[in-house]
């Protein structure tokens, strides 16, 4: 509900996969802020094959000496990411799109998303059903 707020512009994330998920679903660009393993990954999702996401400047480091992320570098990305030019407004209707996506993949009819759902319950409830005649 947060992030659907027409007051929300962008979305801060460390690049989780839930946090990536709302992300997408809510249309908003985000501001990657990645922390440790796999969400370096998401990152580059994001923010190169996506493109809905500009980077903070995190980089891969051990937890004893990791680098600290200074406030030009957040200062830049936040611009970035607000930014009224060609780049950003490019970034905000890709961001969008994927919305849409998204929404109609869970739509009764939908994508393939909403399809396997539907079929996974239909074949458990086959299961139940012959469990229940077989006396498991």
């Amino acid at each position: 509900m947060i992030l659907d707020h027409p007051a929300v512009s962008g979305f801060v994330t460390h690049c989780g996969w839930n946090s990536v998920t709302e992300g997408v679903a809510s249309g908003v660009p985000m501001l990657t802020w990645p922390v440790y393993s796999y969400e370096f990954y998401d990152e580059k999702l994001i923010t190169r094959v996506l493109k809905i996401g500009v980077e903070v400047g995190s980089r891969v480091s051990n937890f004893e000496s990791r680098p600290v992320i200074g406030k030009e570098e957040i200062q830049r990305a936040a611009a970035q990411l607000m930014d009224d030019g060609d780049e950003s407004n490019e970034m905000r209707k890709r961001a969008k799109e994927l919305w849409e996506v998204a929404k109609r993949s869970v739509e009764k009819g939908g994508h393939l998303n909403y399809l396997d759902l539907d079929r996974l319950i239909e074949d458990l409830k086959d299961v139940r059903e012959k469990t229940q005649r077989h006396g498991g």
